[in-house]
């Protein structure tokens, strides 16, 4: 079958066939498909699209292009569980929520990726993490998964390798923003890792990649259709991205955040109301729980308990990293050079903010990569950032701006408080959560 043939196919609008679908991802793999053949049929999608049936198909495809997990061998006792955000800016769920359910008697091997853009990365974060290994070899992941009941790791090459290729084309000509390849890049990772239930956190507003609501719903809806279709129980849930989720910006400064929720010293509301909301989501669809509040109320107690915090730490110490991190994060994180208070201008309430330019400024301090090659400064970034609706006095410090020199944290302080709007009355706090998206 020519690729030339399919590509003039979907140039036309036409629906390929799984055969034809199946010839394309095994000619990614294979390097039977050129660079620029791969190209022009994604950019033919782009425009285009797909219907459900054919995402499903390169979805499947995409995932049988490589090792396509198999835990059955292993006699786990609990569902193979899993959640994927779309990203945003302090996004951090995946570090509390991935033990939180494991303790609740699930097993959850996370496949996560590196920032992207604007928006942070959970394996960036867990990089800055002395000795823990984001890219381990299979076994060692069964072996993490089996000892803790969560592994939160990176693509490997043996998963979904067809998709790793087509990412790299996407990105360099303009065809990531296709709901339909988005759609099939998420799930072929996530059904290559073997799961029997998924929560989708689509995220939507100006710190997200879908910046209005009718993407993110669109998005949302596309990926729990073909994921059901593929055989894959997934409901979404649609969640507010027009402001920080939590009060810190930055891998370590992240992690220490984790740190600080599962051991109870301090819980953002929102994050703590996103957390618990996709866990419970798991827990349903895994089976281990009646309800949804039945469902909250595990997570919360686990939570409590300690239970999940142990969970964490038997799962950094299984992928190489310390044993103590949770009762000295402080001698594994890297600091900053420069730790700058930032005062708040004026008496008033915080009215919005320019959530996606908050995620730029990080990786303007250095904590994210303006190209792929680029190392990652794990201490920089901001701490101590107010939700929208809080209400600051004038002098009262607003944020803490880590950086390497006095001279930048000086001019990351001017920027980052030129990126708050505010307000002389109070105002009403947005829902962290809009709607649900389910299969049935």
């Amino acid at each position: 079958m020519l690729a030339q043939e399919i590509i003039r196919l979907k140039r036309n609008g036409e629906v390929l066939s799984t055969e034809q679908i199946n010839e394309f991802v095994e000619g990614l793999v294979s390097q039977a498909w050129s660079e620029g053949q791969a190209a022009a049929l994604a950019m033919a999608i782009f425009f285009n699209g797909m219907t459900m049936p054919e995402r499903a198909d390169l979805t499947k495809a995409m995932m049988n292009s490589g090792s396509v997990m198999d835990w059955s061998s292993m006699q786990l006792d609990g569902p193979i569980l899993d959640k994927h955000s779309t990203g945003g800016v302090g996004d951090k769920v995946s570090l509390m929520l991935a033990p939180m359910v494991a303790a609740c008697g699930a097993y959850v091997p996370m496949i996560s990726g590196r920032g992207l853009g604007h928006t942070g990365g959970t394996l960036d974060k867990f990089d800055s993490i002395m000795g823990y290994q984001t890219q381990p070899s299979l076994e060692l992941l069964r072996q993490a998964v089996q000892t803790a009941g969560c592994a939160i790791i990176g693509q490997t090459s043996d998963l979904a390798p067809a998709d790793k290729r087509l990412y790299g084309i996407r990105d360099v000509t303009a065809t990531v923003e296709s709901i339909p390849l988005i759609t099939a890049s998420i799930l072929s990772k996530k059904l290559a890792a073997g799961l029997q239930g998924l929560a989708m956190d689509v995220k939507f507003g100006n710190g997200a990649f879908a910046d209005n609501l009718e993407m993110a719903r669109e998005l949302a809806q596309s990926l729990v259709q073909v994921a059901n279709l593929a055989g894959l129980p997934t409901n979404a849930l649609l969640t507010d991205m027009n402001q920080v989720l939590g009060h810190s910006v930055g891998n370590a400064l992240e992690m220490l955040e984790a740190i600080e929720f599962l051991n109870g010293s301090y819980q953002d509301p929102r994050l703590l109301e996103i957390t618990l909301e996709l866990g419970a989501e798991m827990l349903v669809l895994g089976q281990l729980a009646s309800s949804l509040d039945n469902a909250r109320e595990q997570l919360l107690t686990q939570l409590n308990n300690g239970n999940a915090a142990k969970r964490f730490a038997l799962m950094v110490q299984a992928l190489g990293g310390p044993a103590d991190l949770m009762q000295n994060p402080h001698q594994y994180l890297s600091a900053a050079n420069t730790v700058l208070e930032v005062k708040a201008p004026h008496s008033a309430w915080v009215a919005s903010m320019e959530t996606r330019d908050i995620g730029i400024l990080l990786i303007e301090l250095g904590g994210g990569r303006r190209k792929a090659s680029d190392s990652i400064d794990h201490s920089v970034g901001f701490t101590g950032l107010p939700a929208i609706g809080t209400r600051l006095e004038q002098g009262q410090v607003f944020a803490k701006v880590h950086a390497t020199s006095p001279a930048q944290a000086q001019e990351m302080a001017q920027r980052l408080l030129a990126l708050y709007q505010w307000s002389n009355t109070p105002v009403a706090t947005t829902p962290a959560i809009l709607e649900k998206i389910t299969g049935v």
